[in-house]
């Protein structure tokens, strides 16, 4: 028999979930308490018992996505041999993301109209850039904290482009950025 404390964390796991589908698909000004609640299979009341505002969910729901993609990533980037591994795995993974790409490219533009947002995806961005980092020195690159920076704005940049005109693949990428660190390893400062 489930619970009703359980029932509330499955309706409210319904809810993120579909948060994040809803934000690829419509963009985060669209979405509606009616939708978001149609979407989970819940009541729209249900919605507020659980999130103080739709905000709250859609804020909470993308910062989740974006947690577990760092998370995810940490120990694939862990297992790399060479920081040109790291930038294809990094890359690789891009690869037949378009939901979560476009979630992605919606996040970071909400998170310029609210600072609670954008200081908590910040965190998430800077624990990325560490663990990049991390590998990077482990990989003897130079300056690993300012190169993991700017490769994550690199991705980023990706990212952004992929919503706009699909098909720069991550081979292509790769290639390019491995000749950038390759050349940056040689320059002077």
């Amino acid at each position: 028999m489930v619970t009703m404390a359980e029932r509330g964390r499955q309706a409210r796991q319904r809810l993120l979930r579909a948060a994040t589908e809803l934000i690829a698909e419509r963009g985060w000004s669209a979405i509606s308490t009616r939708l978001l609640a149609e979407r989970a299979g819940v009541a729209p009341g249900v919605v507020h018992y659980h999130f103080p505002s739709v905000q709250a969910l859609l804020s909470e729901a993308a910062l989740g996505a974006a947690r577990s993609l760092t998370a995810q990533a940490v120990p694939v980037l862990a297992g790399t041999r060479s920081a040109g591994e790291a930038l294809s795995v990094l890359l690789d993974a891009l690869d037949g993301a378009g939901a979560v790409s476009v979630l992605f490219v919606e996040t970071y533009l909400a998170a310029a109209r609210d600072e609670a947002l954008r200081t908590a995806l910040g965190e998430v961005i800077g624990e990325f850039r560490r663990e990049l980092a991390d590998r990077f020195a482990a990989h003897a690159v130079p300056d690993p904290g300012g190169t993991a920076a700017v490769v994550a704005a690199a991705v980023d940049g990706v990212v952004l482009h992929r919503a706009l005109l699909p098909g720069l693949d991550g081979a292509t990428v790769a290639t390019v950025l491995r000749r950038l660190l390759a050349d940056g390893s040689e320059a002077t400062p």
